[in-house]
């Protein structure tokens, strides 16, 4: 017999910090079961809130919507919560070890830019292809260096480089004209 008192969804949101709306999405997007429904109401079971934290710990681990899906119901009753977490886990750390090798790249990138004094952008060595290597910057960085030339010479006509940075379009023909 289902207890008449079951945990309202605002109940449950209120106890596990979360929006009513979320709790409703997470049903919808088959994270949590559907509840019984008492007068058309949503009635869930105390158990719910130890499925949330498990769904918002997966979350903050960088699982997708998906990966917690199948961290809930993708694998066999019989296999253990922490062997299915070891399972998704391993698939998942080369996905944040090249996020984290990314972000440092991103970072070196953003630290050299600060250094920059050039007064013009054929003589940025940001620019020049090979030279974010001799820097000692992976080849993804000389990749960006090279790639996001547009993104850097905006923050150059924005920001100016140097003292006698060049306005625009004067002293560097075709280079910061028009935009």
């Amino acid at each position: 017999m289902v207890d008449q008192r079951g945990l309202t969804v605002g109940t449950v949101a209120r106890q596990a910090r979360l929006r009513p709306s979320a709790i409703r999405y997470y049903e919808s997007a088959g994270l949590l079961p559907a509840p019984v429904r008492v007068s058309g109401w949503r009635r869930y079971d105390a158990t719910v809130l130890g499925r949330l934290a498990v769904i918002e710990l997966a979350k903050r681990a960088g699982f997708t919507l998906a990966e917690i899906r199948t961290l809930l119901r993708g694998f066999s009753p019989r296999m253990s919560p922490s062997k299915r977490w070891q399972v998704l886990a391993r698939k998942k750390l080369p996905e944040v070890e090249a996020l984290i090798a990314r972000a440092c790249t991103m970072k070196r990138l953003l630290e050299e830019g600060l250094n920059c004094g050039c007064l013009r952008l054929e003589d940025c060595t940001l620019l020049v292809p090979g030279s974010a290597l001799a820097c000692g910057l992976s080849t993804e960085s000389a990749s960006l260096a090279s790639g996001d030339r547009a993104v850097i010479a905006e923050g150059h006509r924005a920001h100016g480089s140097g003292p006698a940075a060049p306005k625009r379009g004067v002293g560097t023909p075709g280079v910061l004209r028009g935009g």
